[in-house]
């Protein structure tokens, strides 16, 4: 009654908001409440879903078929009797899942979606009818005074009626459901809560029952059982730790990254190998990238795998290849494998020098098919053996020629300016030298052109000659260099790089046969036939290796570093020559390098005509010197010639000075006003004219002064 009256709607609107405030914390409430509830019941669920799955997995372990395991048929037994116990738990936890269910989500979820949500439709149709009344009176209160109009009046009037009943209606259903829901709120509230007591009262009911005395006794076995297999694993487990720590003893050496090899030896008689190493892929034009992968050789082939991968794949045969040692810029302990045929190349890096070298070995071993004998490590042994006798220096020069070097009788010695270039004579102080005097021992050999050799003097000429094409027999146009307008000489040659290495001494060519020795017979252990073809440019400035196909230059070797240059008696295409550069090193001593060839030519003429551009730079320079020489005398001459005219210049001056002070000073013949005495150029100029001559001038110029003063 007060909702129709206007009295009583402000009373009737704060009661209301009194009522909707309380629904609104019921409902918050029971959001919370349902999924707690909620959780319960789906943990339930999960319960017994595990459960169930547990009991089959008891049952399906007689039909596993572990690696280490063998039948233990009491293990099944216990098993399947624990699988029987929990299937009936199993059953159970399914029973008080369905009670749950019914009797504990049901009644909150009914209150949850039937009681709340018809609350809030309620409250929605409130307002639209509140909405719809006020739109009615509103227009209701507009009408005309003057102007009646019967029709709208009656239309107004209907629209309000309508509108006020049903909001009436509306308001009337909506407080009732408001009065209802604390009954219903109370009913909620408990009916869940009695039906989930009354499910796990009848839970634990019912696995009372199933668990009796009889598997009480069996879970008393079972628990002694248990603590006996503890003790066996206790007794084991200190075996074990014991175990590691003798391991870690004995292995501590093996934890180095790089151990050193006087600890633990380097091992040369592998045919197989594994591990892991980094390999290198070229990812651009001058850059590369390095992957870590693990690599195992499986008879003739190199087979690589991944991390994941469940096999390894083909990298390369290696069958008759060839493997070395290389220097990489940003990666130690690098090595290289090339093919046969020379088309396909590796670099890879390992942990360590000892594991490098053992790489090595292995591979060279399998390279010459040691693998398919029946004792392949004793047969490696036999061949590394034989290779290392093969490469030691023999105890002295004289042993050495005997099995090395042909008979020199009857030769005579051959010199030539600046570098002896031929084989043949052998001097007696040097019949006795060790040979460690030339060569120092474990010498790395570099069998490929990688970078060009540091030279005394670095110029921007020669910067620019290393990157650009060369005309091996001169260039043309504005590149033209100088050393190619100046040299007069331009012999080529066709060679092969055979290696190079650090040598001692250059006295003697018996380092450049020393050098080759050591070269072949380490070309011929590691099986590296590979040689890198060049054409030798000799002129009066330098020589020049150049690719035959880029004409780019390779090397450069100025002819003033050339010291020594001799040719092979038994092969005569091997030829060889020494550089000696200034500053190679970092405490700045000279570094002495041999360089090995081979020619299509006689080696006799190539280091021939390398003693002819020795003679003619040396003419050359003498030449220049001599040039210079007279130029500072022609300098000398005409200097002196400036100084007598300049001498005989002051000594005019001085003449004309004394005949004008001699004129001046006769009586009867006064000067005129204003008459000034002009000194010539030569005098002011010539400041370094001698003690006399300045002297000279100062006391003339005293005489000059006295008598023109007076006068102004």
């Amino acid at each position: 009654k007060s909702c129709l009256n206007s009295a009583g709607v402000f009373q009737t609107r704060s009661l209301l908001g009194v009522f909707e405030e309380d629904t609104a914390a019921i409902s918050s409430y029971f959001s919370q409440l349902f999924k707690a509830m909620q959780r319960i019941y789906d943990a339930q669920n999960e319960l017994s879903a595990a459960t169930h799955l547990t009991s089959k997995l008891l049952k399906d372990y007689e039909k596993q078929r572990f690696p280490l395991g063998g039948e233990d048929e009491v293990m099944s037994s216990t098993l399947q009797q624990f699988a029987k116990v929990i299937d009936e738990l199993s059953s159970c936890h399914a029973v008080l899942s369905t009670q749950l269910a019914d009797a504990m989500m049901f009644p909150i979820t009914q209150f949850q979606e039937r009681d709340l949500r018809e609350i809030v439709i309620l409250k929605e149709v409130f307002q639209i009818a509140s909405d719809d009344h006020d739109t009615a009176v509103n227009r209701y209160s507009r009408l005309s005074k003057r102007k009646e109009n019967e029709k709208v009046k009656n239309e107004v009037m209907e629209d309000v009626y309508t509108s006020r009943k049903k909001q009436h209606e509306t308001i009337m259903h909506y407080f009732a459901s408001l009065n209802m829901l604390q009954y219903k709120k109370k009913i909620a509230l408990l009916e869940p809560l009695l039906g989930y007591m009354q499910a796990q009262i009848s839970f634990f009911k019912l696995g009372s029952e199933n668990l009796t005395q009889q598997w009480e006794e069996f879970l008393t076995n079972i628990g002694t059982s248990v603590q006996n297999v503890r003790r066996e694993m206790g007794s084991d487990a200190e075996a074990t730790e014991q175990t590691i720590q003798d391991l870690k003893a004995a292995s501590d050496p093996l934890y180095m990254p790089d151990p050193d090899p006087n600890k633990i030896p380097v091992n040369r008689n592998l045919t197989r190998k594994a591990g892991y190493l980094n390999t290198r892929y070229k990812t651009g034009l001058v850059s590369s990238t390095w992957e870590h992968q693990y690599f195992f050789t499986q008879g003739g082939n190199l087979m690589s795998q991944l991390r994941g991968d469940v096999a390894g794949g083909l990298v390369m045969d290696i069958d008759n290849c060839s493997v070395m040692a290389v220097d990489c810029d940003d990666r130690r302990f690098c090595f290289q494998i090339t093919a046969f045929d020379g088309k396909k190349a590796v670099i890879l890096q390992a942990e360590s020098r000892k594991d490098c070298e053992e790489w090595i070995a292995t591979i060279n071993n399998i390279s010459k098919r040691i693998y398919l004998s029946e004792n392949p490590e004793e047969i490696a042994a036999r061949v590394n053996q034989s290779a290392l006798e093969a490469v030691t220096p023999s105890p002295s020069f004289q042993q050495r020629n005997e099995s090395f070097r042909p008979s020199t009788q009857g030769r005579p010695k051959t010199g030539r300016s600046g570098s002896q270039c031929s084989a043949g004579s052998e001097s007696p102080a040097l019949s006795s030298l060790s040979l460690d005097l030339l060569v120092a021992p474990d010498t790395p050999i570099q069998f490929d052109i990688i970078s060009p050799v540091s030279e005394e003097h670095t110029s921007p000429a020669k910067s620019g000659a290393q990157g650009r094409r060369t005309n091996p027999f001169g260039e043309s146009g504005g590149s033209k260099s100088e050393e190619s307008e100046d040299s007069i000489l331009h012999q080529l040659f066709i060679v092969r790089f055979l290696g190079s290495m650090e040598v001692k001494a250059t006295e003697s060519a018996d380092v450049i046969y020393e050098t080759m020795r050591q070269i072949l017979a380490a070309r011929a252990i590691h099986n590296i036939f590979r040689m890198t073809e060049s054409h030798l440019l000799v002129t009066c400035e330098c020589l020049k290796l150049i690719d035959p196909q880029t004409q780019v230059t390779r090397l450069r070797f100025l002819l003033s570093t050339v010291v020594l240059c001799a040719s092979h008696q038994e092969n005569k295409r091997l030829f060889g020559f020494v550089l000696k550069t200034a500053g190679g090193r970092e405490d700045g001593r000279p570094v002495t390098v041999c360089y090995v060839f081979e020619s299509n030519n006689d080696g006799e003429k190539i280091c021939d005509s390398v003693g002819l551009a020795k003679q003619i730079a040396l003419h050359s320079e003498m030449d220049r010197n001599t040039t210079q020489k007279q130029r500072e005398l022609d300098k000398a001459k005409e200097k002196q010639q400036e100084e007598l005219h300049k001498q005989k210049q002051i000594e005019k001056d001085l003449e004309e000075q004394s005949r004008l002070i001699a004129a001046s000073s006769r009586p009867g013949q006064p000067a005129a006003d204003g008459q000034i005495l002009v000194l010539s150029n030569s005098q002011s100029e010539d400041s370094d004219a001698g003690e006399e001559g300045q002297k000279k001038d100062q006391d003339i110029g005293e005489c000059v002064s006295s008598e023109l003063i007076p006068r102004h």
